[in-house]
């Protein structure tokens, strides 16, 4: 298991450009199995997970160059509608290709999706929204198999605005008969790009951002050239480290709109926060702070994002003033808090809800990433902490983060991968 080895202390200064989101990259890729042309996708991340979907799609029989942030894609070899269970086993997001290949093919299979442990993510929405649109869906050997002779535009009302089920539902319907019509559907900027994505693919989808999605099918979809937009939540962490440690940076290609409630509760908090333009943010922090308590429970955009509320815990350490946080969206995400004390942080939690005692020092210690937002939180805090901590499990924070160390060393953090 690799791990990064962090000596905390250094300020941060400089200018750092936000890669494309993985996690609009990664439904994106999905939905070029609808095209019946060659795509492009440009400033796709280089991350793990991406790669895992590149193979996902190969092994459909398709066509998949990757030169540098550039993916080229032809979907016009595509030749299977079995999702390979080792590769589902590797990442969550291949449940992504349920939609499209159901759509294209009228039949997708595929096993229970892998990913990280932060809690019951069952794809019961997913087969749900799939469902509504004429899919019938059985178990064989272990292997949820759907198929369809025809998809029929409906009106699906989710129960909880679930991001993943809204993407497939989103997929499917763009080669559905008719007009399907997504009711208390999730609304994160993911969910515009892919739309974007799919107009550019020649179908016509009203309403992507708000509750209510209206998606007009089409009889076949074209190619396209697309670009990712810039991911939200590596943002927040690169803020959310300057923020905690001290320092004075510049953030591009971040969206500012796409973080909503971080820079107001970091302005009350006393970090100076400046919006150049639409896609540049300058943070100037000391890393020192009033006492104020904190407060803040994660919810679905726009709403506090739960990708960030471990990277905001972290920063709240160097706060003082007792602080309170609440995870609503995912059951199992404070296993960072555990790893956080033995960095000497004064954090008590159970699996919704953590008391943090902020303003405390914090000191090197050897600790586990147990998923990939902990992790992040975990190289927060020791960037923070006096003396050298090593951070186990390098390889789950790099499922999100491409070259963290190398991209933390330019703005002036002692960190080094191994």
């Amino acid at each position: 298991m690799g791990e990064f080895v962090v000596r905390g202390g250094k300020r941060l200064n400089g200018t750092v450009r936000i890669n494309g989101a993985k996690n609009a990259a990664l439904p994106i890729l999905a939905a070029t199995v609808l095209a019946t042309e060659p795509v492009i996708l440009h400033d796709v991340p280089d991350l793990r997970d991406i790669h895992v979907m590149i193979a996902v799609l190969r092994s459909l029989g398709m066509t998949v160059e990757k030169a540098g942030r550039d993916v080229f894609v032809d979907p016009r070899t595509l030749n299977s509608y079995v999702v390979p269970a080792e590769l589902m086993q590797e990442m969550r997001a291949s449940i992504f290709l349920l939609g499209p290949l159901l759509a294209k093919l009228g039949a997708a299979e595929a096993t229970q999706p892998g990913g990280c442990a932060i809690g019951d993510r069952p794809i019961d929405l997913h087969l749900y929204g799939l469902t509504s649109l004429g899919a019938t869906v059985h178990d064989e050997g272990g292997r949820t198999v759907l198929r369809a002779k025809k998809l029929v535009g409906n009106e699906v009302h989710f129960p909880f605005p679930s991001v993943g089920a809204t993407e497939n539902v989103l997929m499917a319907a763009a080669l559905a008969e008719g007009e399907t019509r997504i009711r208390n559907a999730a609304m994160e900027p993911e969910i515009v790009d892919l739309a974007q994505f799919l107009e550019r693919l020649g179908a016509t989808v009203r309403g992507a951002g708000t509750p209510d999605i209206r998606i007009s099918g089409a009889s076949m979809l074209k190619g396209a050239e697309h670009t990712v937009i810039g991911d939200r939540i590596e943002a927040a962490t690169f803020v959310l480290s300057t923020a905690a440690v001290g320092g004075d940076i510049t953030v591009k290609n971040c969206l500012v709109d796409h973080l909503p409630g971080l820079w107001g509760r970091l302005q009350e908090i006393g970090v100076m926060v400046e919006e150049i333009d639409a896609d540049t943010v300058h943070i100037v922090s000391e890393g020192r702070f009033k006492p104020i308590p904190v407060s803040v429970a994660t919810a679905p955009y726009p709403g506090f994002a739960t990708d960030c509320q471990p990277q905001f815990m972290s920063f709240l350490l160097a706060v003082p003033g007792v602080h309170l946080v609440t995870e609503r969206v995912f059951e199992n995400r404070l296993g960072h808090a555990a790893q956080l004390r033995r960095m000497g942080a004064q954090i008590i939690a159970d699996q919704r809800v953590a008391l943090i005692y902020g303003g405390h020092p914090l000191h090197g210690a050897y600790v586990t990433a147990p998923d990939l937002r902990a992790g992040a939180a975990l190289v927060i805090g020791a960037l923070k902490a006096e003396g050298e901590s090593v951070i186990a499990g390098r390889e789950i924070i790099e499922r999100g983060y491409e070259q963290l160390d190398v991209r933390l060393s330019a703005l002036g953090a002692n960190i080094q991968a191994r």
